[in-house]
C-alpha cells in the first residue's frame, strides 16, 4: 500500500476509534456476552430490521428461549409467536432451524457448527458470529460498515458510480489490521451509522444495495397478519380476517416456506 493510503487508513483508523469512545454504542445488550448463541439471536434479528426494534424482541426471545438447546427443543410456533411484530417470520423459522441443527448434530458446540453450513446462516453472519463471539479475526461488510469505508475512501469517486465490496475489501482489510476484531467491528458500525443520521446516504451507490420495498400492502404485510391470527388456531381461508387480493399468494407462500400447513381444509402454523 503506498504511503498516502498508509497515511489514510492511520487517520480512518483514528476517526473511528475516537467517535467510538465518545459515543459508541456500548449498551446494546448484545455486546455484552460473548455466548455464540445470543448472538447468533441478535445477527439473525439484525438483517433489515433497526436496532431500536431489535432491543426489546431479543430480551423477549432469549428470556422465552435462553439457551440453543430449549430453542431446538420449542415449538415452531412458539417461536413465531414471540417473533411476531419483527417482520421476515422466515428468518425465526431459519434460526429454530438452526438451533436444532447446532443440537443434534453438534451437541451444542457453536465452533464446530459454523464449520458447516446452517439454516438461514449465510455467510456474513457466520463471520459475525466467530468476529463477536470468539474474537476471530475477519473482516465483515455490512450496511454502516460500507457507509464508513465508502465515505473515507470513496469520496471523490463519480456520483453515479457504482461500488462492488471486491474494491472496498482491500480498505477495509488493511484498516483492520492489528485491531481488536469484535471491538473494531463495532466501532466501524457505530461510526457507519452515526454518517447516516448526519445524512450520508453512499449506500446507495454499493453495487450490493437493495432498496427495501414498501411495507404497506405488501405481500410482507399480509403473511405478517395471516401468522398473527393463526397464532390463536387453525382457521379456514374463509374465517382469516383480512382482505387482500393477496391472501392466496401470501398463503402459498408461508407454505413454500414451511411456516404454514392446510390440514383438514384449515391452514395451521407448522
Amino acid at each position: 500500500m503506498s504511503s498516502t493510503n498508509s497515511s489514510r487508513i492511520s487517520t480512518f483508523r483514528r476517526t473511528v476509534w475516537s467517535y467510538w469512545k465518545k459515543h459508541g454504542r456500548h449498551d446494546l445488550p448484545w455486546r455484552k456476552t460473548k455466548d455464540p448463541y445470543r448472538i447468533l439471536v441478535s445477527e439473525v434479528m439484525l438483517q433489515q430490521t433497526q436496532v431500536s426494534r431489535v432491543k426489546e424482541k431479543y430480551k423477549e426471545l432469549l428470556k422465552a428461549f435462553p439457551s440453543v438447546h430449549v430453542l431446538a427443543e420449542a415449538k415452531l410456533s412458539d417461536v413465531l409467536k414471540v417473533w411476531s411484530g419483527l417482520g421476515y417470520n422466515r428468518r425465526g423459522k431459519y434460526l429454530h432451524d438452526a438451533a436444532k441443527v447446532v443440537v443434534s448434530k453438534f451437541k451444542g458446540n457453536f465452533r464446530k457448527a459454523l464449520e458447516h453450513s446452517l439454516p438461514g446462516v449465510g455467510p456474513y453472519t457466520e463471520a459475525a458470529v466467530k468476529v463477536f463471539a470468539f474474537n476471530e479475526p475477519d473482516v465483515l461488510i455490512e450496511t454502516n460498515i460500507r457507509t464508513s469505508l465508502m465515505y473515507h475512501f470513496f469520496h471523490g469517486r463519480p456520483t453515479r458510480s457504482t461500488i462492488p465490496d471486491s474494491e472496498i475489501m482491500p480498505f477495509a482489510n488493511c484498516a483492520a489490521k492489528g485491531q481488536d476484531p469484535c471491538t473494531w467491528h463495532w466501532a466501524l458500525m457505530d461510526y457507519g451509522a452515526h454518517l447516516k443520521r448526519s445524512g450520508i446516504r453512499n449506500n446507495v451507490r454499493s453495487a450490493h444495495y437493495t432498496k427495501q420495498s414498501k411495507f404497506e400492502g405488501s405481500l410482507r404485510q399480509v403473511r405478517g397478519e395471516i401468522l398473527r391470527q393463526l397464532h390463536n388456531g387453525p382457521s379456514s381461508l374463509k374465517n382469516l380476517k383480512f382482505k387482500s387480493s393477496n391472501i392466496q399468494n401470501a398463503l402459498a407462500s408461508l407454505a413454500r416456506d414451511g411456516l404454514i400447513v392446510k390440514e383438514k381444509g384449515k391452514w395451521q402454523i407448522s
